[in-house]
């Protein structure tokens, strides 16, 4: 998910010690006696009393993808984070599902991120491409549904291993030191990317797979966190990386700053718009129907912007197409000029039906809480929908199907961390590591796969990125898929089944 508060991280300088793998680090920690004589002469101010997570729990489980049975074991562990001292200061959880059978070196293993900064990897485990999923993201889903997981026809299983990772304050994952300390060594941007990718090289150290292909993919934010930690890996720690997978990415953020000045972010939301307002006419979305609204989008709707009002022929030109694109009333586009802030479109396009629609899909809405309220007191209607379903179908599992009895709360999307990140992610962009890692590597593979009707991470945005992007080799290894739907398009199965043909290219499989 795209920043919980749209407010964000700006970098912090923090290393990690390279230090043993998280297998032979616990014999590095002080027997418990010596603890307590720290402790007690006030020797470890910050340590936090938590009860201790249990260990790794297993168990095996069955699927059913494209006429496959899969069996596979399913695990929930943790993995500790050290600080350059070697101290134990948070704890990541993961779950991991891995193929039974004989062991094939030429397996990979994928490792998946959410975003936020504050979203648990549940929304790409038990909605995207995990082996089970919960309903959840579709106009009519609702909090109390049953969270019942199912087979999921859109798993990559098939094609890879996959570890799910909880960045520290989401799902089970937790910090061990104080809330400064917290905001030090986790949420800020340089230590968010440098320590979860010390969880990739740990996994992969603990569990033998340092061999294997390895793929990363991450969905909003944590499309932002895919190219910087693969860029880490390849650079800093010795891993190489075979792909990378984009879902809905939060690639370039400066590209919203600005917007009385620049024209990029009216730029990047019309086509969202425009795509949206397609569906509901019942048109099918395509990259030919969509080609009209992107030429029209980078070039004259560019030069009216930088006009201005000085220039009423301008400004007029731009009302006009605005309105037939949006859909929305001619009024109301002549008074925002022509440049359509995202709130108000959400509200404006179901005002006279009472109802709000989704940053993440436009076209998915709930009844409006406050109809007459001036601003708009309002949640979300996929967002508010999604929290009890994922939390419940993963506490369920890990706690009563893995067997993993942990206590605390499962944070499915934690508002503390996001009001907690340093501010300044909307001042960094992606782009840089995600330019550099394809160069480094000119066999590697790239994905970023978005929805037509999502306005939190316009799609627009990737297509802009990728059009100045120098490619070496195979041009085609870099590749943008647009899908019907909006943020979470796999909750559309036709969507999901179409980016599932998509990855399995990337891996190569048939």
């Amino acid at each position: 998910m795209r920043r919980l508060m749209i407010a964000a991280a700006a970098a912090m300088t923090f290393s990690f010690g390279l230090s043993t793998s998280a297998g032979a680090r616990a014999a590095d920690d002080p027997p418990k006696s010596e603890t307590a004589k720290a402790d007690a002469k006030g020797g470890d101010k910050d340590k936090i009393d938590l009860p201790p997570f249990p260990a790794d729990a297993s168990v095996k489980q069955v699927t059913h993808v494209a006429g496959k049975t899969l069996n596979y074991t399913a695990t929930v562990g943790s993995l500790p984070v050290r600080d350059e001292k070697g101290k134990k200061i948070g704890e990541v959880v993961f779950t991991a599902y891995i193929l039974d059978g004989p062991k094939d070196p030429s397996r990979p293993v994928t490792f998946a991120f959410n975003g936020g900064p504050g979203a648990a990897s549940v929304y790409l485990n038990l909605g995207a491409i995990g082996p089970k999923r919960v309903q959840f993201g579709a106009q009519g889903d609702s909090p109390s549904d049953p969270a019942v997981l199912v087979d999921n026809p859109g798993t990559w299983l098939d094609a890879t291993d996959m570890v799910f990772i909880d960045p520290i304050g989401t799902g089970f994952s937790r910090s061990l030191v104080d809330k400064d300390e917290s905001k030090k060594h986790f949420y800020s941007i340089k230590p968010d990317i440098e320590y979860l990718s010390r969880i990739v090289y740990d996994w992969l150290l603990k569990n033998g797979r340092m061999a294997s292909p390895k793929y990363i993919t991450g969905e909003s934010y944590g499309g932002y966190r895919v190219p910087r930690i693969t860029y880490f890996l390849q650079t800093r720690l010795g891993v190489g990386i075979s792909g990378m997978v984009m879902v809905s990415p939060y690639l370039e953020p400066p590209m919203d700053q600005a917007p009385d000045f620049s024209p990029m972010t009216w730029v990047t939301t019309l086509p969202p718009m425009a795509a949206a307002n397609y569906e509901r006419q019942g048109k099918t979305l395509s990259p030919a129907l969509m080609k009209e609204v992107e030429d029209y989008a980078r070039g004259d709707f560019v030069t009216d912007l930088m006009k201005g009002r000085r220039d009423p022929a301008a400004v007029d030109r731009l009302v006009a197409k605005v309105t037939a694109y949006t859909g929305l009333d001619p009024a109301f586009v002549k008074r925002s000029g022509g440049r359509i802030e995202i709130g108000a479109f959400l509200r404006e396009l179901y005002r006279d039906k009472g109802k709000i629609g989704s940053v993440y899909d436009s076209n998915v809405t709930q009844d409006d809480p406050f109809p007459w309220s001036p601003q708009g007191k309002r949640g979300d209607p996929i967002l508010d929908a999604i929290i009890a379903p994922t939390t419940s179908a993963m506490v369920d599992f890990d706690t009563r199907i893995v067997g993993w009895k942990v206590e605390g709360r499962f944070n499915a999307l934690s508002y503390e961390v996001g009001s907690d990140w340093e501010p300044g992610v909307e001042l960094t962009e992606a782009t840089t590591d995600l330019r550099q890692a394809i160069a480094a590597d000119p066999k590697m593979k790239v994905l970023i796969a978005h929805g037509y009707d999502d306005l939190s991470c316009p799609y627009f945005v990737s297509r802009l990125v990728i059009d100045q992007m120098p490619i070496t080799g195979d041009q085609g290894r870099v590749k943008l898929s647009l899908y019907p739907g909006g943020h979470m398009f796999y909750s559309r199965p036709a969507s999901q089944a179409a980016f599932r043909s998509d990855v399995m290219a990337v891996f190569g499989a048939r």
